[in-house]
């Protein structure tokens, strides 16, 4: 029998009401564990700590703080190979892919624990005589992060480490179909130089735990990445409480080729951005925007591109595309094959199920063409190995199509063009932009966030972080004057 993992609440290790496996999505025999379920009790258990827990962490010097975090970031690097290979495990994404998230996560830790000594404030003189003011930064005090599977460490740790380098409390909540790199995540923390409750696993379903924590007056700040109408529910929930939301949420990404683009650079891009990850990223590009005059030559060069990519299992060598993360993944993403059909787009190659050697939730990254950007195709996150192709005349074209969504995340140009290059990139409508780079991967040391209803309140990463995490006090100080 495979041993339950538990919850981490009040500095012990819980276990749930109820319990769930969590398998392989590259090999369905694969158990990988079963998972305890949080408590509405345990819930509130864990809030009770939490508040202690962050008084004292406050009380905590500054070295002292950096230490922990240092601490987790080292470990996190360490052992990139071997949580590496357990997030690839349950997640599915290739094992380098794997490997680099956990890498990274290590990073987000290191980077903040230097943070840790960087929390300066700010003096200014009053407009009246003989007063002094000082500004500085507090914890914001407990704060729920609710994190998704297709980044299941990477994203946590971007949330946790900026929270706990600020001074505050973390519950966190993550995704049920990756608990196991939760775990992996919180046996590191647990270990560390901290108060009991300073930071917590709430492991359970959003409908129960995600949602009981959001409505509750007693969480200072929520962190949430997921989808839109989540994200919207999120919020409803919070305002009642006047509780403080930073929420990253949908995309529908572009990269516009331009005629005068690299095409072997084009298609080099726009594979990794759209089918890395299995395309399950907020950053894919699923909108691929090609000039007329290369769009024939790019699509030959993009199809043989896709046609040629390994799928596979995700442990597997070789493998360049792994399995979508579950079943209910899998089904969503051959009901947009068929709806785009329906609408008229051709499939040019991919979008079926396959059978591999080993069962699993397996599928042929797929590419539309003969799209508009009218389509359903085009103007919902499909979170699929799925690209769409769409021709247009002109730059101002390409320009306005890219602008031409709900969504505001990421979106690229590819150009020799420095003119045209810089024009896109003040005139873009997305938080992030990027000139002959893919739309997906971004740095942890500056701002990563995007516009309508991709992301909303602060900025996520770097010192922007700060805003989000803390609170300012200004405080005015009567000098007087010397006798």
């Amino acid at each position: 029998m495979t041993d339950t993992k538990l919850n981490y609440i009040a500095g012990d290790w819980i276990a749930g009401g109820s319990e769930i496996e969590n398998r392989n999505p590259s090999d369905l025999g694969d158990l990988i564990g079963r998972f305890a379920q949080a408590t509405p009790d345990q819930l509130d258990t864990a809030l009770d700590a939490a508040s202690s827990a962050q008084a004292e962490w406050a009380r905590y010097g500054m070295e002292r703080k950096q230490a922990v975090l240092m601490n987790i970031g080292n470990e996190l690097m360490a052992r990139a190979e071997e949580l590496g290979t357990l997030l690839s495990r349950e997640e599915g994404k290739p094992f380098a892919e794997g490997k680099g998230e956990v890498y990274r996560a290590g990073q987000f830790f290191t980077y903040y624990a230097h943070e840790c000594l960087r929390q300066l404030g700010e003096n200014a003189d009053s407009v009246r005589p003989d007063i002094e003011v000082d500004v500085r930064r507090e914890p914001v005090g407990t704060v729920a992060v609710i994190s998704p599977w297709n980044f299941p460490t990477a994203t946590a740790s971007w949330k946790i480490a900026p929270a706990l380098a600020y001074g505050n409390a973390v519950l966190w909540k993550p995704a049920n179909l990756t608990p196991a790199s939760a775990v992996a995540l919180t046996e590191i923390i647990a270990r560390q130089d901290i108060p009991k409750g300073l930071f917590q696993l709430v492991m359970g379903a959003g409908r129960d735990v995600g949602q009981r924590l959001v409505e509750s007056p007693r969480v200072d700040a929520i962190s949430f990445t997921g989808s839109v109408p989540v994200g919207k529910g999120i919020a409803a929930a919070a305002i009642q409480n006047l509780t403080r939301v930073q929420m990253e949420m949908g995309s529908k990404n572009a990269l516009a080729v331009m005629d005068d683009a690299d095409l072997d650079l084009a298609v080099t891009l726009a594979l990794g951005g759209a089918f890395g990850g299995t395309g399950q990223k907020c950053t894919a590009s699923s909108r691929l925007i090609v000039h007329d005059t290369v769009h024939d030559a790019f699509v030959e060069k993009l199809v043989a591109g896709v046609q040629a990519m390994k799928v596979g299992h995700a442990l597997a060598e070789g493998t360049q595309m792994g399995p979508v993360v579950s079943e209910q993944q899998l089904r969503e993403n051959l009901d947009y094959v068929e709806l785009g059909k329906s609408e008229g787009a051709e499939l040019a190659c991919g979008g079926t199920r396959l059978n591999m050697e080993t069962e699993g939730y397996y599928m042929s990254p797929g590419v539309f063409l003969n799209t508009t950007n009218a389509m359903r195709i085009n103007r919902e996150e499909m979170f699929a190995p799925l690209a769409a192709v769409i021709r247009v005349g002109s730059y101002d074209e390409a320009l306005a199509t890219v602008n031409d969504t709900n969504f505001g995340l990421t979106s690229g140009i590819v150009t020799r063009d420095l003119a045209r290059a810089t024009h896109f990139r003040r005139n873009a409508q997305t938080g992030v932009v990027t000139v002959n780079l893919p739309t997906a991967g971004t740095d942890y040391h500056v701002p990563f966030g995007g516009r309508g209803d991709s992301s909303y309140g602060p900025r996520e990463q770097g010192i922007h972080a700060r805003d989000f995490y803390t609170t300012v006090k200004t405080a005015y100080i009567a000098a007087g004057r010397p006798e």
